[in-house]
C-alpha cells in the first residue's frame, strides 16, 4: 500500500511517520519551497504527545520545549477562577509540552527525512487535481508557475493542507471561506524572565478579550524563557474573513494597545512583555463548519483540513496526531483502502466536530466567560460567583470530549 499526503505541516508529517512504523509506503507534497519553522506558542496535550512518544520522539522534543507544569484561568483582572498541574503533575505518563509550532513540526520533520529517506518528500509542490479508479489514485502537482512537475501514483490520498485547503475545496466546491467570528489573535513570543513556577501557562478574560502567556523554551540566560504570548479581542461583527493576504500579517501596536489595558495581572507585565517583543502576527479567529464526511472513495482529510477549530482548548495539532493514529492503524488493518478511510471517518469525525462547537463556547475556557458574565467587575469570593463543582463541570467535561482526561490517555494502548 501506498499514501500521497498532501501537506507538509504538523498532521501530514506525522501521519507518514505513523504510516512508516506501520511498514505503508507514503510521499509527502508540500506546496511551500522549503519546510520552515513557522508560527508562535502551542500546547501539545499528552494525549498526543503519547502517540509521539511511541514514535520515538519525546527526547527530541524535550530538547526544544518546555514542560507545561499548571494551567491557570483568571477574569482580566487577574483574580484566579481555576488551577489545574498538567501533564506529569496532573498524573499523565507523558508529559504536556508548551513549544513553538516550528520546532514541533522540525521536530516530526527531522524523523521523516531519517525514516523515510528525502526521496519522499517533495517541496514546491502544488496539487493540481486527482483521479480515481479501481486500481488507485493518481495526483497531478505543479510548481508556483503552473509547470507540471510530478505525477504521483498510490492506493489513497490525504489531504492535510491546512485550513485553506486544495484537497477540501474540490471535495466540498461550495463550501466558500472559512468562517470568521469577529476576533483578531495577535500572537508573539520575545526572551523574557520566568514567572511564576517558570512553567505557568496563564489564559486571563474570556472570548470577548483573552490574554494568554506562558513559556515555550529556555531563555538566552538562566531565569529567562521564550516566552508566548496572545491577545485575542473582538474587533469586528464576523462572517467573511479578512482577505486572505491579511493571514498572519505583521501586527501593529497601535491596534492591540486599547485591548491590553483591560488585564491586570499581577505577575505579568504584560505591556511591557509585548513592547519588548521585535515582531509578532495578526490572525482572524476562524474556523469551518464541521462536514458530513471527510471521505470520499480513496481520498480523505486530516488535521486543520478535516476540522479547523478556534485555537482554544490546545486542541488543534493535537487533534492532528490523533487522527494520523487512527488513520494508520486503520490503513494497517483493513482489507481494502477504502474501507479504512470510511472507518477513520466515522470513529474521528463525530469527536471533531463536537470540539469544533465547544470551542466556539470558549471550551474549557468558558469557564472564565461564565464568572466575567455574573462578575464583570471582578469578585471577593468566587464560589459565592460561580461553585468549585460548577467549574470543574466545565473544565473536566471538555477534557473528556476531547479525550485527554487523565484515565483515557493513560489507559491507551501502546
Amino acid at each position: 500500500m501506498k499514501a500521497i499526503i498532501v501537506g507538509g505541516g504538523v498532521g501530514g508529517l506525522t501521519t507518514a511517520l505513523m504510516l512508516q512504523a506501520r511498514g505503508i509506503d507514503c510521499e509527502v507534497y508540500e506546496q511551500a519551497p522549503e519546510i520552515r519553522e513557522l508560527g508562535v506558542g502551542i500546547n501539545t496535550l499528552p494525549h498526543a504527545i503519547k502517540e509521539l512518544d511511541l514514535l520515538g520522539l519525546l527526547p527530541r522534543l524535550d530538547d526544544v520545549a518546555i514542560r507545561t507544569h499548571e494551567l491557570i484561568y483568571t477574569n482580566r483582572l487577574g483574580q484566579e477562577i481555576w488551577r489545574e498541574p498538567r501533564g506529569l503533575e496532573a498524573g499523565f505518563d507523558v508529559p504536556q509540552f508548551s513549544i513553538h509550532r516550528g520546532r514541533l513540526q522540525s521536530v516530526i520533520y527531522q524523523a521523516v527525512r531519517a525514516r523515510l529517506g528525502e526521496s519522499r518528500i517533495f517541496t514546491g509542490h502544488r496539487l493540481g487535481s486527482w483521479r480515481e479508479d479501481e486500481g488507485g489514485v493518481a495526483a497531478w502537482f505543479f510548481d508556483r508557475d503552473g509547470r507540471h512537475v510530478r505525477t504521483a501514483s498510490g492506493d489513497v490520498l490525504i489531504g492535510a493542507d491546512g485550513i485553506h485547503s486544495t484537497v477540501r475545496r474540490k471535495l466540498f466546491p461550495s463550501e466558500g471561506p472559512p468562517a470568521w467570528n469577529g476576533a483578531m489573535l495577535w500572537r508573539g513570543a520575545v526572551d523574557w524572565p520566568e514567572f511564576l513556577t517558570g512553567r505557568s501557562m496563564v489564559i486571563a478574560g474570556g472570548m470577548s478579550a483573552k490574554l494568554v502567556v506562558y513559556p515555550i523554551a529556555e531563555g538566552l540566560a538562566p531565569g529567562r524563557k521564550l516566552t508566548n504570548w496572545a491577545i485575542l479581542a473582538r474587533t469586528g461583527e464576523g462572517g467573511a474573513p479578512p482577505k486572505r493576504e491579511d493571514w498572519s500579517r505583521p501586527g501593529r501596536f497601535e491596534d492591540i494597545m486599547p485591548y491590553l489595558k483591560r488585564f491586570n495581572v499581577p505577575y505579568l507585565d504584560a505591556q511591557r512583555m509585548i513592547e519588548a517583543t521585535p515582531e509578532f502576527w495578526e490572525y482572524p479567529m476562524c474556523d469551518r463548519d464541521p462536514l458530513p464526511r471527510w471521505s470520499h472513495g480513496r481520498v480523505t482529510l486530516l488535521g486543520d483540513a478535516a476540522h479547523p477549530m478556534y485555537p482554544v482548548g490546545s486542541n488543534g495539532a493535537s487533534q492532528a496526531i490523533l487522527d494520523a493514529r487512527c488513520l494508520a492503524d486503520l490503513l494497517k488493518n483493513a482489507d481494502h483502502p477504502v474501507q479504512a478511510l470510511w472507518a477513520y471517518g466515522q470513529e474521528r469525525l463525530p469527536m471533531t466536530a463536537q470540539i469544533v462547537r465547544m470551542n466556539r463556547k470558549g471550551g474549557p475556557e468558558g469557564v472564565i466567560d461564565a464568572v466575567e458574565e455574573r462578575a464583570p467587575d471582578g469578585f471577593t469570593d468566587i464560589d459565592k460567583v460561580l461553585t468549585f463543582e460548577e467549574r470543574k463541570a466545565i473544565v473536566r467535561g471538555y477534557a473528556s470530549t476531547a479525550g485527554f482526561s487523565q484515565d483515557k490517555v493513560n489507559k491507551r494502548a501502546a
